[in-house]
């Protein structure tokens, strides 16, 4: 039996059984339903070829579909050996390895782990256009983070421009203040787990908590090899978000110890998962968790999922200029790509807010946070905030000035 037939068997004895199970808007008709694709039948390509509105209803049946009574267990989990991972030095220079070796090769590099380390890991694999160039950017914005002589280049541009501006300024001063320019340096390490998730059904059904712990028990390694836990971020891609969560789960209950820091950029819907268990990023995963929901109601989940969760443009199918749904998950990360820049970390102002139309209206609360690399980590709750449809994406203007924090007028 193909598994369109399995799940219309388990639509109908589901809504025998109790027409609770669904709200009566959510019921698909058989016509309907016939017509929704089997997991072997999409690809990534084709959801890129599809236009945003229908390839989010696409991705909003399979999901009610898969979970009426949770009959698709996950049942993928890459092995190590297949898993590759590159460890880009600040050089632009990349060593190649696989997940089962990468530790190793990575303390062979002079000075790892001295300072920041960031572990990417993807969630679909880069075999179209925009997931490259999301990648792409991505690298590079982290290149330029680790990169002394791009930090100086963009401190000497900084200052020449407002040298310009500002012709009283001395040239002692304008030294001084090039010197004063705040550096960071560090390690990037990119998990290409997309990799192998060649269709659409390994990307359904995968085992997130299975892998989370094969790749937590990496950072372990990392950790027992002199790597302070208190300098480890992870950040994972759709449904690599999720498989971060596990990940610092898992690193957790072995070590007595919370990773540093864990980014969700769109954390996708879950298909698949075990029946009763609780499976995904979540806050507690790390010192703090992060969220960016860019297709919050396409292949991301409106559900939140860290200690802060931003909504750019509030909860959609796709955030302003996202054309089909792959677009939309990869607009989060171009988003923290952009944020990683030097010069660009707080493009993204935001408030805390209920919905675009309440943060529009100027009646949001709290303070002022920035979405990405810069966010606070006392920031709690759910921000809003506004987006360009093409790079740069930040409106890098304040915030919307808000009345509704603490009755009192606020400007953020």
């Amino acid at each position: 039996m193909s598994l369109r037939l399995c799940l219309l068997a388990c639509l109908i004895a589901a809504a025998c059984a109790s027409k609770d199970l669904l709200k009566p808007t959510k019921w698909l008709s058989a016509n309907e339903l016939e017509n929704v694709p089997s997991l072997n039948d999409i690809s990534f390509e084709r959801l890129e070829n599809m236009p945003l509105q229908k390839g989010a209803q696409l991705m909003e049946k399979l999901y009610h579909i898969a979970h009426i009574k949770h009959d698709l267990t996950p049942n993928f989990v890459p092995s190590p050996s297949n898993i590759p991972v590159k460890i880009v030095k600040s050089n632009g220079e990349r060593v190649e390895a696989k997940l089962n070796n990468y530790v190793e090769k990575a303390k062979a590099q002079p000075g790892f782990g001295e300072d920041e380390v960031t572990i990417v890991l993807t969630g679909l694999p880069q075999t179209t256009p925009t997931i490259k160039k999301a990648m792409r950017k991505l690298e590079q914005a982290y290149l330029q983070r680790y990169n002394l002589q791009e930090q100086q280049k963009y401190a000497q541009n900084e200052q020449s421009q407002k040298n310009k501006e500002y012709e009283t300024t001395s040239s002692e001063e304008s030294s001084q203040e090039w010197k004063s320019a705040k550096t960071t340096s560090g390690n990037l390490i990119i998990i290409d787990l997309g990799a192998t998730l060649t269709n659409f059904k390994r990307y359904a059904m995968l085992d997130v908590a299975s892998t989370g712990a094969m790749i937590a028990q990496t950072l372990i390694e990392l950790t027992n090899k002199g790597v302070p836990h208190e300098i480890i971020h992870v950040i994972g891609q759709g449904i690599a978000a999720h498989v971060a969560g596990a990940a610092g789960q898992e690193f957790t209950a072995h070590t007595g110890h919370k990773l540093r820091r864990i980014s969700g950029l769109d954390p996708a819907k879950l298909l698949a998962k075990y029946r009763d268990n609780l499976v995904g990023l979540s806050r507690g995963d790390a010192d703090f968790v992060d969220v960016i929901h860019t297709s919050s109601l396409a292949m991301g989940t409106p559900m939140r999922c860290g200690d802060v969760d931003f909504y750019p443009n509030g909860p959609m199918q796709g955030v302003p200029g996202a054309e089909n749904v792959i677009e939309a998950v990869m607009r989060a990360t171009r988003y923290f790509a952009e944020s990683v820049r030097p010069g660009s970390e707080r493009n993204f102002p935001a408030v805390a807010a209920n919905s675009l139309k309440q943060y529009k209206e100027k009646d949001g609360f709290g303070k002022r946070a920035y979405m990405g690399i810069e966010a606070d980590f006392d920031l709690k709750g759910d921000y809003i905030l506004e987006v360009n449809e093409k790079s740069p994406f930040g409106k890098r203007a304040p915030a919307q000035k808000q009345i509704s924090y603490h009755g009192l007028r606020h400007e953020i």
